[in-house]
């Protein structure tokens, strides 16, 4: 590593000694100063800016320190918000004026809002802003689904293992694709695996349960920050969320009324205002506001003249999932206006790569129950129905606009796979070859690879997936991807990594393309 990583460790031991499922510790409860021990993190940074983010455990101003040096013998200070209840004591602050291409270290230090002279031990962090010019290198990691399928924290295994096997491989930022938590999905305390062995999880009250109070909601995120290795990632990697349907509910869409006598609130779109106000207080995001109320989930991210990062919510307009056969669907899996947003920023941006961050795969058949679909595909291989519409309209954009770069990352299947679509393939051929990888699970059950719908014309050149469905990550390994881009050259690499170090598939791409061949 280009720098010193105490700073960072120093302040990740002190939030581990402090932390004990929630509760303060008690030298700093009887001192009565405000306690951050769920760590640090960063968001959406660009070359100039950055979103810091803290938990207190009581009332108290935020106050953030930025330097060049892990000495922080020169600092500058940023006055945040004051911490308090209607935010769960959680908040954010923007830095600004950053310099490119920088280490920048941090601390976080929360005052008793009364006394500002009374304050926690500081939480510290750092984080790299994205190059100003082409020459610097990009070089960052992606994977979804956590906590799923109901395996949680085992401390037998050391926890959320491939976040520190993430942790030290140092990239820029981590793209977190989705399912960020699994709200609806309640943890036991110890599961038996088909070998005998036992899994063991760390319970709260709060994932005993399906989650539908803004409470409950919370504390699914809070669950994660209990484990070591995530709040240690945190406070070294930024972080790009975005959602998918566990944050809410499984396989959710606006307007359902719920047939499940689990959920008291059956009102889907009261649980997803509940479930996105939770995301916003505990994901630094650019385009949430504070409490989650307003604002939108998909954005641009811009990191530098390598790298514009397209973040896309496929939850949030999409219509209900049906069989996905009619002829006209204008609403589909985006939403017009997200659509519409989406073909403006790809023909705005000057990044030579443009990284589609989707939450869903599109040739990947994803069904809900017996005649429904879940994702874009619906097994038909023809001509596009349904939502494939309004993918056939921005892969026809792309083409006719002549928009170089353009990538799919995703995750949401839980297992990790490579698929370029060409034209010559697929039903539909109004659109250049492009290629769409997949990653995941990072914390969760592995499930068999689903089928290909041909209407795009998807070819798997590599698949490594689970035979049965809910593998252990006891008995699996774990899934992320990372994606290098070199600043000479701008060729992009993409590696599909196991848990353990192992580099599963490789694939480079060339850069000023409109499509990419298989090559």
């Amino acid at each position: 590593m280009s720098y010193n990583r105490r700073t960072v460790l120093r302040g990740s031991l002190a939030a581990s000694a402090a932390l004990s499922l929630g509760a303060p510790a008690p030298a700093q409860a009887l001192r009565g100063r405000p306690n951050a021990a769920w760590g640090v993190q960063v968001g959406d940074v660009t070359s100039s800016s950055g979103l810091v983010w803290v938990r207190s455990d009581r009332p108290a101003r935020m106050i953030v320190e930025t330097s060049a040096t892990e000495s922080f013998r020169r600092t500058h200070r940023w006055h945040g918000p004051l911490l308090g209840p209607g935010t769960d004591f959680t908040g954010t602050t923007a830095l600004r004026g950053l310099p490119a291409g920088e280490q920048i270290h941090y601390r976080v230090t929360t005052a008793d809002p009364d006394d500002p002279r009374r304050t926690g031990e500081p939480v510290y962090g750092t984080f790299r802003t994205a190059p100003a010019r082409r020459g610097q290198g990009v070089r960052f990691l992606w994977s979804g689904d956590i906590a799923g399928q109901g395996w949680g924290i085992n401390p037998d295994i050391g926890g959320f293992r491939a976040f520190d096997e993430m942790r030290r491989l140092d990239p820029d930022f981590f793209l977190s694709s989705g399912d960020t938590v699994y709200a609806d999905g309640p943890l036991v305390p110890s599961v038996t695996l088909p070998d005998g062995r036992v899994w063991r999880n760390v319970m709260t009250e709060e994932k005993a349960k399906v989650a539908e109070t803004l409470a409950e909601y919370r504390g699914n995120f809070r669950y994660n920050l209990l484990d070591d290795n995530v709040r240690r990632f945190n406070a070294q990697v930024p972080t790009v969320a975005q959602w998918d349907d566990h944050e809410v509910r499984n396989n959710w869409y606006p307007g359902q009324l719920l047939d499940d006598a689990r959920y008291t609130e059956k009102d889907v779109d009261v649980l997803a205002a509940r479930a996105m106000r939770a995301f916003g207080e505990y994901f630094p995001v650019s385009t949430l506001s504070p409490r989650g109320s307003e604002g939108r989930m998909h954005r641009v991210v811009r990191y530098g003249p390598l790298l514009d990062v397209f973040v896309l919510d496929m939850r949030s307009h999409r219509n209900a999932n049906s069989p996905g056969r009619q002829a006209d669907d204008t609403t589909g899996i985006l939403g017009a206006e997200q659509l519409s947003w989406l073909k403006r920023e790809l023909s705005r941006s000057r990044a030579v790569w443009k990284v589609i961050a989707s939450d869903m795969p599109l040739g990947l058949v994803v069904p809900d129950g017996a005649v429904n679909f879940e994702a874009v595909a619906q097994g038909d291989p023809g001509a596009p129905l349904g939502r494939e519409l309004q993918i056939a309209e921005l892969l026809r954009f792309i083409k006719h606009r002549r928009i170089t770069g353009t990538l799919w990352l995703t995750a949401d299947v839980h297992y990790t796979s490579a698929q370029h679509y060409a034209p010559e393939r697929a039903a539909f051929k109004d659109f250049a070859p492009f290629w769409e990888f997949v990653s995941g699970p990072l914390a969760a059950g592995g499930f068999p690879a689903n089928a290909l719908d041909g209407t795009f014309g998807p070819d798997r050149v590599f698949v490594r997936a689970p035979e049965r469905a809910n593998v252990s990550p006891m008995e699996s390994p774990q899934y992320f991807g990372e994606v290098d881009i070199d600043g000479g050259s701008g060729e992009l690499t993409v590696r599909l990594r196991a848990e353990g170090g192992t580099v599963l598939f490789s694939k480079v791409l060339q850069p000023g393309r409109v499509g990419q061949d298989r090559g």
